[in-house]
């Protein structure tokens, strides 16, 4: 399935809830014998998801054209991502390669839609683009050895992690020019491991304006989805509806020269094999935001 949350009405107030992409339709799940947001969906497990599944045989339809995709998750509990996990990536910064997976956090706030606007704070021009592939965590866990890893997934998904460069190095940690509101686009859908049988071959590119910017596959992950999974775990519970951006490949604006930092206007589309693609402009930050 191809899980999604959607809304087919205008402004802020607009009614979101959850359906299934297929093709160029959207299910809509909304009869109320399902949870219509997608966290309580998660969170209530297999049962709920194989409900979703049969209920989608006699569900309406709309078209793409009549609603809009939301983030599939409005607040992912966490927003967890890592730095240097592919090894060109790695290159380009002159880093030396990991032997741990380095993980930081981005707040929950940060997340957005598949096609919203991507904002440049006032505080800074330096705005770049990481495109990834994203997990998303269906069941309540700890301590996960690799092997059991896919058991607690509840599918994949597309990631920009959206980085505000002078922002990220200026402290120790990288949160701060990480977490920048609407600075994780993620989308369109959230698509589960039945629909996707090997994460670990996904040809994934990423384009500003018409350019392809990144290009790569998950196979050259350092430490791919289940590497990443074991680790976390290890240290705290993972739960329904966390994202885990599992790292970007060679490419970034900032390694260029000179940097081809992203400025409004620009559009950044990234795609991924089986997942499909995301796609946001960028704007610059509202005077009275």
């Amino acid at each position: 399935m191809r899980l999604v949350t959607f809304s087919d009405g205008g402004g802020s107030s607009r009614a979101k809830r959850v359906g299934l992409l297929d093709g160029a339709d959207v299910i809509d799940l909304a009869d109320g014998a399902l949870p219509a947001d997608m966290l309580r969906l998660l969170e209530a497990g297999p049962s709920a998801l194989d409900a979703a599944r049969s209920a989608a045989t006699r569900a309406p339809r709309h078209t793409l054209e009549q609603v809009s995709l939301e983030a599939p998750i409005a607040r992912p509990p966490k927003v967890l991502a890592v730095g240097l996990n592919y090894a060109d990536h790695v290159a380009e910064t002159g880093r030396d390669t990991p032997t741990i997976p380095i993980l930081f956090n981005k707040q929950s706030t940060a997340a957005n839609g598949p096609f919203g606007e991507i904002v440049r704070p006032r505080v800074s021009p330096a705005l770049d683009y990481e495109g990834e592939f994203g997990v998303v965590i269906g069941k309540r866990c700890r301590h996960v050895p690799r092997e059991h890893a896919h058991e607690v997934i509840a599918g994949y998904t597309v990631v920009n992690d959206v980085s505000v460069r002078d922002w990220q190095v200026r402290s120790p940690t990288m949160t701060m020019g990480k977490s920048f509101d609407t600075h994780c686009p993620f989308g369109p859908a959230i698509v589960t491991p039945d629909e996707l049988p090997d994460p670990h071959d996904c040809d994934l590119r990423t384009y500003v304006n018409g350019e392809l910017r990144q290009q790569s596959n998950t196979r050259e992950l350092i430490f791919d989805c289940f590497d990443l999974i074991e680790h976390v775990s290890t240290a705290f519970t993972l739960e329904p509806g966390d994202l885990i951006s599992t790292g970007t490949c060679g490419g970034v604006a900032a390694a260029m020269k000179p940097p081809k930092w992203l400025v409004p206007g620009d559009v950044v589309r990234v795609e991924i094999e089986g997942l499909g693609a995301i796609e946001n402009t960028v704007v610059d930050e509202a005077e009275d935001a």
